[in-house]
C-alpha cells in the first residue's frame, strides 16, 4: 500500500506545473554561449529565476525540440531552423523574436597575417590543409559561409578542401589548436578565443543577413518563459550582446 501511495505521489508531482523558482531551460546556438550565460545571470538577478542552458548546433537543437526535449525557449542562429520547428508546431505561434545579428570571418592561428581573399592566396595559406567550416547543409554558420564563399567566387577552389564540423565552436577550437590552418566562424567567436586571429572579414552583402531568433517552445511549462523572451530585447540583454560583438542595431 505504501509503495502504491508513493508511486501516486510521484506521478502527481510530475503532472504539477513548473514553479517560477525552478530553473528556466533554454536551448541556444553554440555561438551564443558567453552572451547567453551573461544574460542568464542578469535575468536571474532581476527576476530571481535561474536559467540553465543546452548549447549545440542549431540544427541539432531544433531536432531535439521537435522530438519533445524539455526546453522552454529556443534560440536559433538562422530563420531556416526556426521555420523548421514552427512548421512542426514545436514553437509557440506568435512568440518568435529577433535577438541579434553577427558578422562572418576567416580565422587562422594567433599571429596570422591578413589574407587576400583570392583562390591563389587561400590555396597558399591552406598549404595542403583544410578549411574548417560548420556543416554547410545543417549548421547556420556553414550555410552563411558557403553563401559568402560563393559570392566571392571562392567556393569551387575550396569546396574540395573543407573540414566540415558539427558546430562553429568546434571550428574555432580546431584552428586554435592548430589542427586546421583556416576556419570560418562568426566574428563573435573569434573575439572570445585568444589563440586565433581574424585574417579576413566577409563583406556584409556577401551572405544572407545573420539572424538570431528566439521563441517559446510549444512544450514549455515554465511561467517565466515569456518574460525571458521579452528580456532578450531589453537594454540589459542587448547591451551584453553588443559588448560581445553581436550586432544589435538591426533587431526589429
Amino acid at each position: 500500500m505504501r509503495r502504491l501511495l508513493l508511486f501516486s505521489v510521484l506521478m502527481l508531482s510530475a503532472l504539477l506545473p513548473v514553479q517560477a523558482d525552478q530553473p528556466l531551460t533554454v536551448f541556444a546556438a553554440a555561438s551564443m554561449r558567453e552572451a547567453m550565460e551573461k544574460i542568464g545571470a542578469a535575468f536571474e538577478e532581476e527576476t530571481g529565476t535561474a536559467v540553465i542552458y543546452s548549447f549545440a548546433g542549431t540544427g541539432t537543437l531544433a531536432r531535439q525540440i521537435e522530438a519533445g526535449a524539455p526546453a522552454d525557449v529556443f534560440v536559433s542562429a538562422d530563420m531556416a531552423w526556426m521555420d523548421y520547428v514552427f512548421d512542426r508546431q514545436a514553437v509557440a505561434k506568435g512568440s518568435i523574436r529577433d535577438v541579434a545579428s553577427n558578422g562572418l570571418v576567416l580565422i587562422g592561428p594567433a599571429g596570422s597575417e591578413g589574407l587576400d581573399p583570392s583562390a591563389a592566396s587561400l590555396r597558399e595559406r591552406l598549404d595542403g590543409g583544410r578549411l574548417a567550416i560548420a556543416d554547410t547543409d545543417t549548421v547556420p554558420a556553414g550555410r552563411y559561409g558557403k553563401a559568402a564563399l560563393k559570392a566571392l567566387k571562392l567556393w569551387n577552389p575550396v569546396s574540395g578542401h573543407l573540414a566540415p564540423m558539427e558546430n562553429v565552436r568546434i571550428v574555432l577550437a580546431s584552428v586554435a589548436r592548430g589542427d586546421t590552418p583556416l576556419g570560418l566562424v562568426y566574428q563573435t567567436d573569434a573575439a572570445v578565443e585568444p589563440e586565433v586571429a581574424v585574417v579576413f572579414a566577409f563583406p556584409e552583402g556577401s551572405h544572407p543577413e545573420i539572424r538570431y531568433l528566439a521563441a517559446r517552445t510549444s512544450a514549455q511549462t515554465h511561467p517565466a518563459a515569456g518574460r525571458f523572451l521579452a528580456f532578450l530585447r531589453e537594454p540589459a540583454a542587448q547591451d551584453i550582446l553588443h559588448s560581445l560583438g553581436f550586432l544589435t542595431d538591426k533587431v526589429e
